[in-house]
């Protein structure tokens, strides 16, 4: 994703403003442990997903919006999720992510703008993912932390909050709805 058009105003106003640290706290991963669904991430992405989301700023402003088309394979341990994102202005993007699967429920990814390895682990319904992306801003690379948190819904819906930083402040939100999208002629746990 690219994602400098994306946080470019919010970078500059967040990262100039000393007050209020906005520091980042989720939930307790264990809190879902007894969760009603069960989230397998290799199993949810496997095939087509569609997801929609939105960046927000730090003050709750939408600043761009976009759809992203999913395409998941597993071999030899491994997921493979290759993201081809439209945004609201017409800009296209690709992302491929390459995900260890650990078990125990846990995972360790890369993608070509994140330096060190993405590290996150799923209880129950719930999957907590952390990691830094390279970022280009203008002439210079900032290094950005993102902090996911994904939740399995009803009927086939993964809700993802992922909180934005950098320098430990809060810079913004990305909110992700992905819809498992139905193979034809099978049953999916995740389809309805």
């Amino acid at each position: 994703m690219r994602l400098s058009d994306l946080f470019a105003p919010t970078l500059a106003v967040a990262t100039s403003a000393a007050v209020a640290t906005g520091c980042v706290s989720g939930p307790d991963l264990q809190e879902f442990k007894q969760a009603p669904r069960q989230l397998v991430l290799e199993d949810y992405f496997l095939g087509k997903t569609t997801a929609y989301g939105v960046f927000e700023d730090r003050f709750g402003k939408v600043r761009r919006s976009f759809k992203v088309d999913i395409t998941g394979t597993v071999e030899d341990s491994v997921l493979t999720l290759d993201e081809r994102f439209i945004y609201d202005d017409g800009e296209r993007d690709i992302r491929v992510w390459t995900i260890d699967i650990l078990g125990g429920g846990e995972y360790r990814g890369t993608a070509g703008d994140v330096p060190d390895y993405a590290e996150g682990k799923v209880i129950g319904n719930a999957f907590n993912w952390k990691y830094k992306v390279d970022l280009k801003v203008g002439d210079s690379i900032w290094n950005v932390g993102f902090d996911d948190w994904m939740y399995l819904l009803e009927d086939g819906v993964l809700l993802n909050r992922a909180y934005v930083t950098r320098f430990g402040i809060r810079i913004g939100e990305v909110t992700i709805a992905f819809q498992k999208q139905p193979a034809l002629g099978s049953h999916s746990r995740y389809n309805p």
